[in-house]
This record gives structure tokens, C-alpha cells and sequence, in this order.
């Protein structure tokens, strides 16, 4: 049919949204922890045939609004083909060795009163050696809930101190896929980016660090340490563990560090933990397979088991056995029904122009510098729960804010900064977001249950917004009058 389009008014472009945020409520509240397998993604597709029915009526046809959809979910589909590769490499990990023999050497260096203080740091400097807060949480981000678990340490506690760790790293890594992506949109360099975010960065950083110091000194560890001896006769008792299996992170780390892709990089790193699990596991291969006479078929049964599907390794010790277990690439099929779904309710919020009525009924609000810095921040937050990418979060708001900005004669590196102190480290704070559903499925622990541990990823959209407020280092372009001024008397 024709198309005669209209602009939706701010009422049109939030009833969605709403009717979005009632119906996750009442999934939260009927089913709890199993929202993922499901009702979650029904909603996200209901809210946005809701959207769909206000966008026929502001003009847009069916054509244009499918064909949006479609452009949208193919932005997501690196990410969901990372996610696959993710559970696979979850998946050898496992059965090579790797991760219990984390969790094995973990245990005898990391004492429990500075755990999440040292989980912080170890996260946050392999993210930032390889620019990816993804992989980091995938390889030794799992690890480390599972030392966190044997110590008696609640596992929501442990994935707040994993995420801050690697989205910090993620952030201000020159590798980082968003820390080049943010300087772009606002118009700077990316060094100029990074030496300016640590302004926020450091005392966000800092604040963090400082609240898991105090939680592992003052926390009610269940476990002593006799109960960590048992964990690890129980790991050793199993697996074949030995500091060789460490080559394989290395392996990874070093191929990242040299740039590699994301997803040739996880294929290799799935590949050679499936070739150490051969060199070094031969027992649980051939568990695994449920062939002893034949090591070569056992193998290759065990292995494509292990990056396809579900496995489970039972140890002696029944406190410990759910951290050996994985789904492979099929265990992410719910997150991937969740990415899918948020990208149709995004793809059709965007068409309709509903996200960007709401975006320039914001902007009316703005009345000074520090106000324009807090209203893009809580754009970056928005479209991170309504588009559900932080791609999109950096993006828009970046395209957006660009003008206003320079209006306002502050520099490109205060939009910068502010797309990744809000868009970038805030996106695994939403359920439904990329960044949220995979960390969760990834580490097994509901976003809502990690969120209130996340501390660098809450403080630091917080951190932005005070510094502005408080005209602290606020670079504006008549600062340079000034100094060149001052240079020339």
C-alpha cells in the first residue's frame, strides 16, 4: 500500500516501551530465573508487533518495516555467531582440562579475603591485553567462578567482579572493537579517547576495587581449608591436570594480541582446546564417547560432542560438579532467540522513528553543558535497553549529540568518552541486550542477579554525569583561545 508517513508523537513512540516493561515484569515475577527460556523473547516480539501496529499507522508500510528488521538483525549476527563459537570453546575447554586446571592452581594462589579483588584485576588485564570483554569472560571469566564457588563465595558476587574486570579492560583497551568505534562517531583520535576517559575511568575503577576489598574481608566464607583440599582431590582425582593445559589461553591471548578476527580467533582457540582435551584427557575422552577400543573415533565423538552439545563431567566431590558441565553451541540457542527478538522490537522501534522522537524530546530538556553530557549518557542506557546492542547505544547517540556538542563548544572527546562510560560498559546490565544475555548464559547467573555486583559498570554512567556537574576537566574549544593567549603574552 502506499506509504504516507507521519512522525509519532512521544506518547505513540513510549507505548512499546511500556508495554514491553509489563510484560518482562510479569515474567520476572511468574517465571523467576527461567525467563530466558521463553517468555522473554515472546515478549520482546509482542512488544514490537505493538510498535508495528503504530508504525502502520504513521505510514510505513509492511515492505519498508521488514526489510528494517531484516538490516537489523544482520548487525547482530557477528555477535551471534561469536556466541556460538563461545560455547564451543566452553565446551573444549572443558573437556581438555583448561578450565579446572584454573580453577586447580587458582585455588592454592588466590586467598579468599582478596579474591574479588584479584578476579577484578586478572579479568580486567586480560581484557585489556586482547580489547575483548567477551572472550574474557568465556575463558578464564568461567574459571574464576569456579574458584569463586569452591571458596564459598555467592557465584552473583563473583560475575559482578568478572564483568567489571573485563568490561574495564573492554573500555580502555587501544584493541577494543567500541574503544575505536566511540572516538569515530564524536570526531577525535583514539589515543586522545583513552588518555581522557581515565579521568572517570580511574576513580570508577578505584571505588570499585576498594568495595570487593572490603566485601572479601568482611565476607561469611563457607569453606575452610580442608573443604578446598577436597575440591582439589576431587579435580585432580578427574581431570589430568597440568601447567601444559595453560598454552592454550596463551595461544589465544597471543593470536587476539596479534589481532587476529573474534571469530577466526575463537575457532582456534575451540580447536586447540579440542586437540589438548585428545593429547591430554584420554579417560574422559573416552567417557565422554562411551568408546574404550577405539581412541581415534573416541575422540572425534567426544570432541564434536563438546562443541555442539551438552556435557557433563561428574567429579567426586557433588558441590562442584555443576561447574563442569556445558551445552556447547546448542546451550546458546535461547540467548540466541533473545538477540533475535530484541532485534525485531529495536528494527521496528527505529523504522516507526519512535526511538529518535524519543531521543529529540530529551535533547528539549537540555539547558547547559552538563545537562547535554547526562541526557546523551541516558540516551546510551536507552538504547541499550530498547535496541539491545551497545553498537547501536554508541552509534545513534553519537551521530545525534554530535552537533549539539560542538554548539555547545565542547570538545570531541567529552561525546567520546561519555558514548563508552554509558553505552559501552552498560550494555551487560540489560537482560535482553547482546551484551547482558550472553554474559549471563555464559556464566550461568541471571543479569539480574549480577547487576547489583557489577560496580564498574554502574558507577561509571554515574562517574561521567558528576564530573560534569562538577565542571571537572570538561574540555571546551576556548580553552585553546585561552592557552594560546596566555602563549603568546
Amino acid at each position: 500500500m502506499p506509504e504516507n508517513k507521519k512522525s509519532p508523537t512521544l506518547l505513540q513512540s513510549l507505548i512499546p516501551i511500556i508495554f514491553l516493561i509489563i510484560l518482562l515484569s510479569l515474567n520476572v515475577i511468574i517465571w523467576g530465573d527461567e525467563t530466558l527460556d521463553g517468555s522473554n523473547q515472546t515478549a520482546l516480539l509482542l512488544a514490537a508487533a505493538s510498535a508495528s501496529i503504530i508504525a502502520f499507522k504513521l505510514g510505513i508500510g509492511w515492505v519498508k518495516l521488514r526489510k528494517r528488521i531484516v538490516k537489523t538483525i544482520g548487525k547482530a549476527m557477528p555477535a551471534i555467531l561469536i556466541l556460538l563459537l563461545i560455547g564451543s570453546l566452553s565446551g573444549t575447554w572443558l573437556l581438555s582440562g583448561v578450565i579446572p586446571a584454573f580453577i586447580y592452581y587458582g585455588l592454592e594462589v588466590l586467598h579468599p579475603s582478596i579474591f574479588l579483588f584479584a578476579t577484578v584485576v586478572i579479568a580486567g588485564l586480560i581484557s585489556l591485553a586482547t580489547g575483548s570483554s567477551w572472550s574474557t569472560v568465556a575463558t578464564v571469566g568461567v574459571a574464576l567462578l569456579g574458584i569463586g564457588h569452591a571458596v564459598g563465595i555467592n557465584d552473583a558476587v563473583t560475575a559482578g567482579a568478572i564483568i567489571s574486570g573485563a568490561y574495564f579492560g573492554d573500555k580502555m583497551s587501544p584493541l577494543s572493537d567500541t574503544t575505536n568505534l566511540a572516538p569515530a562517531m564524536a570526531g577525535t583520535d583514539l589515543y586522545t579517547h583513552i588518555r581522557y576517559m581515565m579521568i572517570t575511568t580511574v576513580p570508577s575503577m578505584s571505588v570499585t576495587l576498594i568495595i570487593f576489598l572490603i566485601i572479601g574481608f568482611t565476607y561469611d566464607f563457607k569453606a575452610d581449608a580442608s573443604d578446598v583440599a577436597e575440591v582439589q582431590k576431587a579435580i585432580a582425582d578427574t581431570f589430568n591436570i597440568t601447567p601444559w593445559l595453560f598454552l592454550v589461553p596463551a595461544f589465544l591471548i597471543f593470536i587476539i594480541i596479534k589481532k587476529v578476527k573474534p571469530l577466526p580467533s575463537m575457532l582456534l582457540g575451540t580447536l586447540a582446546g579440542g586437540l589438548f582435551a585428545i593429547i591430554f584427557q584420554p579417560d574422559i575422552i573416552k567417557h565422554i564417547s562411551g568408546i574404550s577400543d577405539n581412541y581415534a573415533e573416541a575422540s572425534y565423538i567426544s570432541v564434536m560432542k563438546a562443541m555442539y552439545g551438552e556435557i557433563k563431567i561428574t567429579t567426586e566431590n557433588q558441590r562442584i560438579n555443576d561447574l563442569f558441565g556445558t551445552g556447547g553451541m546448542a546451550g546458546m540457542l535461547n540467548t540466541v532467540w533473545l538477540i533475535l527478538s530484541a532485534m525485531v522490537f529495536g528494527g521496528v522501534m527505529e523504522s516507526g522513528g519512535m526511538l529518535k522522537k524519543i531521543t529529540l524530546s530529551i535533547m528539549k530538556l537540555v539547558k547547559s553543558d552538563a545537562s547535554l553530557i547526562a541526557s546523551t549518557a541516558a540516551s546510551c542506557i536507552f538504547f541499550n535497553a530498547t535496541a539491545s546492542d551497545q553498537y547501536i547505544s554508541i552509534v545513534v547517540p553519537g551521530r545525534m549529540y554530535n552537533k549539539a556538542f560542538k554548539e555547545k563548544g565542547l570538545k570531541p572527546e567529552v561525546l567520546s568518552r561519555t558514548l563508552e562510560d554509558a553505552g559501552t560498559v552498560t550494555s551487560v546490565l540489560i537482560p535482553w541486550n547482546t551484551g547482558g544475555a550472553t554474559q549471563a548464559r555464559v556464566l550461568g547467573v541471571a543479569t539480574v542477579d549480577y547487576l547489583p555486583y557489577a560496580f564498574f559498570n554502574l558507577i561509571s554512567p554515574l562517574m561521567t554525569v558528576l564530573t560534569a556537574f562538577l565542571n571537572y576537566k570538561i574540555r571546551r574549544f576556548s580553552d585553546d583561545k585561552k592557552k594560546n593567549i596566555t602563549e603568546n603574552k
